[in-house]
């Protein structure tokens, strides 16, 4: 028997089972894709989600990758362009940022997590939870064909949106608000600018670009949901189309190739009680935005350790179960409601004012981990650039 199963290994699962691990405790990780492979993602780390891999022994192996470092930011609404204000960051600490890959990112993740000791089954698909007496105890699924059943204290959905944890306890969701938009997004080679660049138009539309990988570009477009369909009818056509509304990129990426295009209008916004007895979800799972801010990752990393100090806080009898959980939700939901709001606003078609982007980084500030790593300096982010 296991303390925890977590069915999803990737930017919430993996954490929370390496975390787990390393306090000695039996975890096995779950997922039904094998590693590394890519998934949909903005894939961008907020400050608080760098630090957090500093503090966890990743953050090195995440720069060797070549990811390069993101040190200029502008947003521009219908051509007024600025840059975010600066914030107030822990002395040694820039606002430099990363986008790497997920494929590099997550196999990092994965690859920590079964050296903390959590045993690891790719290919597993979780067909169903086991309970007994209201509580949940173990799961059901498929791995290679063959049926498999596992028991454990607690399950835990770290399975993304449409978790099939989620499914089977049917949690109570709260602040919900329908999709508000849609975005397609491709990579290119050819672009230049080594900056971070978000564009709004009035009509509701816009345009994401950050350097990656792989000398490449991550070059998204989107709007409000309403214009969805008609997007949909000619995804390449209206692509290059909103792309013109930014000339020196339109003309860069024609000189360029691109890999396909990757899109949704799936973008719900919620909040999910995270917790009942015998089960837990985080990441995505647990707690929904529109991706146009870019926080999945670094709410996952923060849900994580959340998650974690929770449950070795219950196993070690400093709390109850319930108790533990319950300061685990309430402290998810301080940290991420501001930011929440700013985007579902932003998500809805609205010219969000400068200043609340100084609200948005302040919440984001408020989100660092208690114990500070300590930045990399920066002839090092040079260095690895």
């Amino acid at each position: 028997m296991y303390d925890a199963i977590i069915v999803g290994a990737r930017v919430a699962g993996s954490p929370t089972a390496m975390l787990l691990a390393r306090k000695g405790y039996r975890v096995l990780l779950l997922d039904r894709d094998s590693f590394p492979s890519d998934i949909m993602s903005t894939h961008y780390i907020h400050l608080p989600g760098q630090a957090r891999l500093k503090n966890w022994g990743l953050l090195d192996k995440v720069i060797e990758t070549n990811v390069p470092w993101i040190t200029q930011r502008t947003l521009h609404f219908d051509g007024v362009s600025f840059s975010p204000p600066d914030l107030p960051l822990p002395a040694g600490y820039s606002t430099d940022t990363i986008c790497p890959r997920r494929y590099l990112l997550d196999k990092i993740l994965v690859d920590a997590a079964v050296e903390a000791g959590a045993e690891l089954r790719e290919g597993a698909s979780v067909r169903e939870l086991i309970w007994e007496d209201d509580r949940v105890v173990g799961v059901r699924g498929h791995r290679d064909g063959e049926p498999f059943e596992e028991h454990a204290r607690i399950v835990i959905g770290a399975d993304g949106l449409h978790s099939i944890v989620a499914r089977e306890v049917k949690p109570e969701e709260y602040d919900t608000i329908p999709s508000l938009s849609y975005a397609y997004y491709t990579y290119w080679t050819g672009v230049e600018d080594t900056g971070m660049h978000i564009y709004f138009f009035s009509e509701g539309c816009g345009v994401l670009i950050f350097p990656t990988n792989d000398g490449k570009h991550c070059i998204g477009v989107g709007g409000i949901i309403e214009g969805f369909k008609e997007f949909r009818s000619d995804i390449e056509g209206n692509y290059m189309k909103a792309l013109e509304r930014v000339p020196h990129i339109a003309e860069q990426v024609k000189k360029g190739e691109r890999e396909r295009f990757i899109g949704t209008a799936d973008q719900p916004n919620f909040f999910r009680k995270p917790y009942g007895p015998g089960w837990a979800l985080t990441g995505d799972a647990g707690y929904h935005r529109d991706f146009l801010t870019g926080l999945g990752i670094n709410d996952a990393f923060l849900q994580a350790e959340l998650l974690s100090d929770a449950l070795i806080e219950a196993w070690s009898g400093k709390k109850t179960e319930e108790e533990a959980l319950a300061e685990f939700q309430r402290k998810r939901d301080d940290f991420v409601k501001p930011c929440y709001d700013v985007t579902t606003q932003m998500a809805s078609g609205q010219l969000v004012e400068p200043m609340k982007f100084m609200e948005f980084g302040l919440a984001i500030t408020r989100q660092m981990p208690a114990t500070l790593p300590a930045s990399p300096a920066p002839a090092e982010r040079a260095a690895a650039t």
